[in-house]
């Protein structure tokens, strides 16, 4: 197994040659052309930025995904959709839901934290420009929860999400993968299992799918 050190030109190396945790290159830079290449392949960073001297890149080759045909809504949520206690929006306070993100349940401030200034001035650019999106979930006029992500072709990358409130984040992920659905859109990356997204319907993939599904 080898992990590669970046340089100044946009490349990766295969995926298949990282480590067993998928990680496969540190350095290099966040600019947009980046980024964008690397979700291409379905490559992220993920680091903690005070810890890490450099840039960390990841690219598992199981990969946990939800298809938007797939997403399970429990009858709890059912009930909770039909109620109409929040209101859903997207793409209308990306920066707030970053923000969000950063600094819910205390995050920011944890051991290992990864989402710091310079990885949301990342995607802050990568949204002006078109190529991250926003879920948002409102009580009133107060945010109470959200996700953002990478959105490139039909597919999207899952960043982050956290919720204020009792299922917010699940809200916003049941509304995402129904505009994907209706959108013909194909796969929303999980990146990692977690408890809460195996419960909405995610499982793994091989890579070799995973790649035809983002071609």
């Amino acid at each position: 197994m080898t992990v590669w050190r970046l340089d100044k030109d946009l490349w990766f190396p295969d995926p298949h040659q990282g480590d067993e945790d998928g990680l496969i290159a540190v350095g290099g830079d966040l600019s947009i052309d980046r980024l964008l290449l690397a979700y291409s392949y379905g490559i992220f960073p993920w680091y903690s930025f005070r810890d890490a001297p450099e840039i960390m890149w990841f690219c598992p080759l199981q990969r946990f995904v939800i298809f938007p045909d797939e997403v399970h809504v429990s009858h709890s949520m059912r009930s909770l959709i039909n109620k109409k206690t929040y209101r859903v929006t997207f793409n209308k306070a990306f920066d707030q839901v970053i923000e969000g993100c950063s600094k819910a349940d205390n995050r920011f401030n944890e051991e290992g934290a990864w989402l710091g200034d310079d990885m949301m001035r990342a995607y802050k650019e990568l949204h002006e420009q078109g190529f991250a999106a926003s879920v948002e979930v409102w009580q009133g006029e107060t945010l109470v929860g959200g996700l953002y992500g990478v959105a490139i072709g039909r597919a999207f990358f899952g960043e982050s999400m956290f919720s204020l409130t009792p299922s917010a984040s699940k809200l916003a992920l049941i509304y995402l993968a129904n505009r994907l659905r209706d959108r013909g859109g194909t796969i929303i990356d999980c990146q990692f299992e977690t408890p809460h997204l195996k419960t909405m319907g995610g499982r793994y993939i091989s890579y070799e799918e995973y790649l035809k599904l983002l071609e």
